[in-house]
């Protein structure tokens, strides 16, 4: 029996799913891909969608083995980071990697999260996770904005 996966996170943008689907594959590299675009139909809409006709709904999309939704829904919501994706990171330079791709708001910035162009929060984290951190190695994480493994080792 194949691996189907039972959840896929929807993200609700305003107008720019196609865009940041496309985006977020090129991030994600060789294994990622968009895997469907769906369009809102010419008729049937309500009124306040009359003028979503023949736009973009839904992209479908792949990131390094999970899929995700995009959705095209209007300006009615926005991302906050009470949802955020995480990516574990092998070592500093996948971190800084993701790092230099995903944050766009310096602001938003605080212990590995950060937020993307699209207002998506991301905590790009080592593969050791924090809770192996020792009281001064997690000391030293809280007054950081993107990670420092060797700044990390070095309290320890």
């Amino acid at each position: 029996m194949a691996n189907v996966q039972k959840v896929t996170p929807c993200l609700w943008f305003d107008t720019q799913a196609e865009e940041a689907a496309n985006f977020y594959c090129e991030v994600f590299g060789d294994d990622s891909k968009i895997l469907r675009v769906t369009h809102y139909p010419e008729e049937g809409l309500a009124d306040f969608q009359k003028d979503f006709a023949g736009k973009v709904l839904t992209v479908e999309f792949e990131l390094a083995g999970q899929k995700f939704v995009a959705l095209n829904g209007g300006p009615v919501f926005t991302f906050s980071e009470a949802i955020s994706l995480m990516i574990d990171c092998a070592d500093q330079a996948e971190i800084d990697y993701y790092w230099e791709k995903l944050s766009h708001v310096p602001e938003s910035e605080q212990c590995g999260w950060c937020k993307d162009k699209y207002g998506l929060s991301w905590q790009i984290t080592p593969e050791q996770r924090l809770a192996e951190l020792n009281p001064a190695q997690f000391a030293a994480f809280m007054q950081m904005k993107k990670i420092d493994i060797a700044a990390l080792e070095a309290v320890a």
